[in-house]
């Protein structure tokens, strides 16, 4: 058993990221899918999306990609990188303006990435082979502070490349006596609730902004409904989860308020925001 604390403080996130942390997991949301993951005394970042180079690629677009909110932090401020885990390789969240300025800032950080869009990261963050952590689902593998649980998603649906590796990821991180899942972008789908269940998660980190057929039209996959989500941690028995995936494109979220009003009558449901700390500690 765990327990997520919600720790608000005032300033910039940078000054909240020189300081240091006490026992247990803290989490800083990064905007859309992207976290911090501080703990023992190492730096793990998640999708992070720090640029707004969505907006220019989509510049004469009828969905406009401009962000809602300015980013938290820059590449420069989040400080010492451990390692980077990238869920797959859509822009918002293997993002290469942002991960390019990493790589050059940091020249020994490491890159988790699907296989499967190998070639593509390393054409985006312009590094050497050997700075990618290649992964596929059904794979763990221990890293420096944590075991590294890798397991599929399906944005819309399942899918792999010719030679069988899955495009859409979702990671298990295992720091022995806290368990944190981050879905990656996803929807539901055939055998997923017994690979989060054999993983055994404290904290789920789940996206919410749901989909339509207009959207997936327009070439935009889709993730779980708020609904989807909190039922999926109901049925895992995950015991709390922090909703994410909101609150960058104006044409592709869910209203905050959405949110706060299903976290009144769910005592399992956070939601992801600027100015917190989220400590999660063992009971």
């Amino acid at each position: 058993m765990a327990v997520l604390k919600q720790v608000p403080f005032e300033g910039p996130l940078s000054k909240r990221l020189a300081q240091a942390r006490p026992q247990g997991v803290s989490l800083f949301w990064l905007g859309q899918a992207g976290f911090i993951i501080d703990v023992k005394g190492r730096r793990i970042v998640v999708d992070p999306y720090l640029s707004d180079s969505l907006a220019f690629k989509y510049r004469d677009s009828s969905h406009s990609h401009a962000r809602m909110a300015c980013a938290p932090v820059t590449v420069e401020e989040l400080g010492p990188v451990d390692l980077v885990l990238c869920t797959h390789h859509h822009t918002d969240h293997m993002d290469g303006e942002t991960l390019q300025r990493l790589a050059m800032r940091l020249p020994h950080l490491k890159f988790v990435v699907p296989a499967a869009s190998g070639p593509l990261a390393l054409q985006r963050l312009g590094v050497a082979a050997d700075r990618l952590i290649e992964v596929d689902a059904g794979e763990s593998m221990h890293l420096p502070a944590f075991r590294l649980q890798v397991m599929r998603a399906a944005h819309e649906s399942v899918e792999q490349d010719e030679q069988g590796r899955h495009r859409f990821l979702g990671y298990g991180l295992d720091f022995g006596t806290l368990r944190i899942f981050h879905s990656g972008d996803t929807i539901p789908f055939e055998g997923q609730d017994d690979e989060i269940m054999a993983f055994a998660p404290d904290l789920a980190l789940l996206p919410v902004n749901g989909r339509s057929e207009a959207l997936k039209s327009a070439g935009f996959a889709g993730n779980l409904t708020l609904a989807e989500a909190t039922s999926l941690c109901k049925r895992c028995g995950i015991a709390v989860m922090i909703a994410h995936h909101y609150g960058m494109f104006a044409f592709n979220t869910i209203e905050p308020e959405v949110i706060d009003d299903a976290a009144q009558t769910s005592g399992a449901l956070v939601r992801a925001r600027e100015g917190i700390e989220f400590r999660l500690d063992a009971a």
